[in-house]
């Protein structure tokens, strides 16, 4: 979608390397074969100044605002919005969150310099960035009051919640803030007023279904279950009632015969499933364990 949209603006896209620093290096070189000016999106102390621009808004619509979640990856919205917003409210909290499979600005906090760090697939495609901005980092260093990683899982939830309640498609990465107030990592936060920006809604919709599926899993309402039944007629029936009685809606079912190990007249049955949360899933799990003597439950939920 990205490319794409830019692209109908009349812009010409490269696309090459695997990973942001690979691009980054591929154009810091085409940009002095064909002596063009290269600009850092997140480092560029102009770019800063104009990300920066965001914090004056917030504090004009929110002046008794008491902290400002940022999603962070180079680090630039964060820079731009912590300078802006501390030289007119030093007391405002300003946190950074990244996901924890391109921890950056983590890492460059915890080692006092930009650090490289390996950028992990990430749903916060718009974050992996690989090595935080120079002037950025220096800007925000002293500025930032925490840093919080976020699993994959809480941005995917984010992602399904922004959806499903304020009916915004948001990206990964512009839910990054979002997805560390659900992980429960900032309690600090609780009966504060808190401004979330939710900055992206880049996102494609082939991926858009995948990630909502995942996220149905990892909050519990998504399942997956074998189980052995009887083959006999009927067996089946009274599975899938047994099911409709906690209201679950089956999505898809399977059978297999050949490679059960069971008597000729078993039946090993896969079922995808829809429930009302992880609890009902849990439910389902232990009146099928006390049922019949072969369950197998897929993983759901966040695996602590």
């Amino acid at each position: 979608m990205k490319i794409s949209n830019c692209r109908s603006y009349g812009a010409i896209v490269i696309v090459e390397g695997t990973s942001m620093l690979e691009a980054k290096n591929f154009a810091l070189k085409l940009s002095k074969v064909l002596d063009l000016m290269y600009i850092n999106g997140y480092d560029h102390p102009n770019i800063l100044a104009g990300q920066g621009t965001m914090a004056l808004e917030i504090l004009e619509q929110v002046p008794d605002v008491d902290a400002i979640v940022i999603p962070t990856g180079g680090a630039g919205l964060l820079a731009g919005v912590a300078v802006a917003a501390k030289a007119m409210k030093p007391d405002i909290m300003i946190i950074a969150a990244e996901s924890d499979r391109c921890a950056g600005f983590y890492n460059s906090m915890k080692n006092g310099k930009p650090t490289l760090t390996i950028a992990d697939p990430t749903l916060a495609d718009g974050l992996a960035v690989s090595v935080v901005g120079v002037n950025a980092f220096a800007s925000a260093k002293n500025l930032v009051d925490k840093c919080v990683c976020v699993q994959e899982e809480y941005i995917a939830i984010s992602i399904l919640r922004l959806l499903e309640l304020e009916k915004a498609v948001v990206e990964g990465a512009g839910a990054c803030g979002f997805a560390a107030v659900l992980q429960g990592s900032l309690p600090e936060l609780k009966g504060k007023k808190v401004v979330i920006p939710l900055c992206g809604g880049n996102i494609d919709t082939t991926i858009l279904g995948r990630v909502l599926e995942r996220a149905l899993v990892a909050d519990g309402r998504l399942i997956k279950l074998w189980v052995t039944i009887s083959d006999r007629p009927g067996s089946l029936a009274e599975f899938t009632k047994s099911i409709s009685s906690f209201g679950a809606s089956i999505k898809d079912i399977a059978h297999e015969r050949a490679w059960l190990k069971n008597d000729v007249f078993s039946v090993q049955v896969q079922a995808i499933m829809e429930v009302e949360n992880s609890e009902k899933a849990k439910e389902i799990e232990e009146f099928l364990i006390k049922k019949y003597e072969k369950v197998i439950m897929g993983p759901y939920g966040i695996q602590k």
